[in-house]
């Protein structure tokens, strides 16, 4: 693959790839509930906070080393390590966010192809005549139920990587806006919902005594680091195809800015829609495949606004595949000099040999506890260590202040190494606490 097809076109792709990898299912079923169960517009404030915070410092670090390395997960890790002499310890290392990212993407395709299974019966109105708990139980009970949906996930997934990151970047130059239209064109027809207004003060109207419950700050913590899928790993290949003139910095706070838009979205169309017809807001995959397609039954026009979410939901599912299939499909090209196309073909079909045995709900659910509370955490604790910790503080500043317009202080550096390290530490903690805070 040459340059060309190494590098983002413009900065408008970049962050376009990195919101598409950002915005996935934790913004579409857990986020809506979260904000109302703990607090409203308490919680906002606080998840708010976290995600200035993850934004400015670790979503940044992970672009930077990516783009002064050059190279994804593993050459970046034995990178900066080598300023230590240890590169070949940082090699290593480099193994547990790249296991995480192969680890997430195998469960997406599934849920990928829980989407788009629900998408064809939306198109076809089965979903209206169902029962939609007996539909979505079907789907995940395994015995091959979803293996074609799987298979046309991994197929339009490989399509889109076939290009390399020409391809991403246009890709999510296409699915990304289509997301945004598509959510606010059905959060403007549920505004218009008779009931609607109880799902608003559901979302927005404070209560107080949540500021000082533990679970709530938890909770926010948990959802905004997570939302920006700060993995240790992804949004590292993501810096390895930037240009070097481009402020990093502005970059990942759009970033931020754009997956909070995608949330705020989901939520306006969720939650007053439930409320709207006296359904239980409840969290997880019932609340999209389930408690949804009931509330499209009772919509007129339901069929068409059912086809408009699942298809808006079917983008931030493939896009997000692209990104963390991306990581793998990376190392295969830049450490053992396969081709593109080689690479993309062998990482695909491991992931979906793998995912053939995680199609039972069941299992999925396990294996994504496992990589979420014990994996992506280390994994992204391990970047911030890396960038933080171990490089010098001379060239942790000498690569942020590339391309800003005002050059950075030790403030950045101070809060990245103190604070947001302090911060990853405590996701990790809470994680395997609460079994999950993301």
């Amino acid at each position: 693959m040459d340059n060309s097809e190494r590098k983002f076109q413009s900065k408008l792709g970049f962050i376009l790839s990195c919101v598409g990898s950002a915005v996935g299912m934790a913004n579409i079923w857990a986020f809506p509930y979260r904000v109302g169960k703990y607090g409203g517009a308490v919680f906002l404030l606080i998840y708010f906070l976290f995600i200035a915070l993850f934004s400015y410092v670790g979503l940044s670090a992970e672009y930077l080393i990516g783009r002064r390395a050059e190279t994804g997960t593993l050459g970046s890790y034995e990178y900066a390590w080598n300023e230590k002499g240890k590169g070949k310890l940082g090699y290593t290392l480099a193994y547990i966010p790249l296991l995480g990212s192969m680890s997430i993407a195998i469960g997406y395709a599934i849920i990928s192809a829980w989407v788009l299974r629900t998408f064809g019966a939306a198109v076809t109105g089965k979903i209206l005549e169902v029962d939609t708990a007996q539909f979505f139980g079907e789907a995940v009970q395994g015995n091959f139920v979803i293996l074609p949906w799987h298979i046309a996930v991994i197929i339009i997934t490989l399509l889109t990587l076939f290009a390399g990151a020409s391809s991403i970047e246009k890709t999510n130059k296409i699915m990304m806006p289509a997301f945004f239209v598509l959510f606010f064109i059905l959060a403007v027809r549920v505004a218009f919902l008779p009931g609607a207004i109880e799902g608003y003060k559901y979302l927005f109207v404070p209560d107080w005594s949540y500021l000082f419950n533990v679970e709530t700050w938890v909770n926010a913590m948990g959802q905004a680091f997570f939302s920006l899928s700060i993995t240790g790993s992804g949004m590292i290949v993501c810096g390895a195809y930037l240009d070097k003139k481009e402020d990093i910095i502005n970059g990942a706070l759009q970033t931020g800015i754009f997956d909070t838009l995608a949330a705020m979205l989901a939520a306006l169309v969720i939650i007053p829609s439930v409320f709207a017809y006296g359904i239980e807001p409840s969290a997880g995959p019932p609340l999209m495949f389930i408690t949804m397609p009931m509330v499209f039954k009772q919509m007129p026009a339901g069929s068409i606004f059912a086809i408009i979410f699942f298809v808006a939901v079917l983008f931030a599912g493939i896009t997000s595949l692209i990104n963390l299939y991306e990581t793998p499909i990376e190392l295969l090209q830049q450490k053992f000099k396969m081709n593109r196309i080689t690479s993309v073909i062998t990482v695909l079909v491991i992931g979906f040999v793998a995912g053939i045995f995680l199609e039972d709900g069941n299992s999925l659910g396990k294996w994504m506890d496992i990589v979420s509370i014990y994996i992506i955490p280390l994994g992204a604790l391990l970047a911030g260590i890396m960038f933080f910790w171990v490089c010098s503080k001379e060239f942790a500043m000498a690569e942020v202040n590339k391309g800003v317009p005002n050059p950075l202080g030790d403030g950045y550096y101070n809060m990245g190494k103190y604070v947001y390290c302090g911060v990853t530490v405590a996701v990790y903690i809470f994680g395997i606490f609460f079994g999950g805070i993301g």
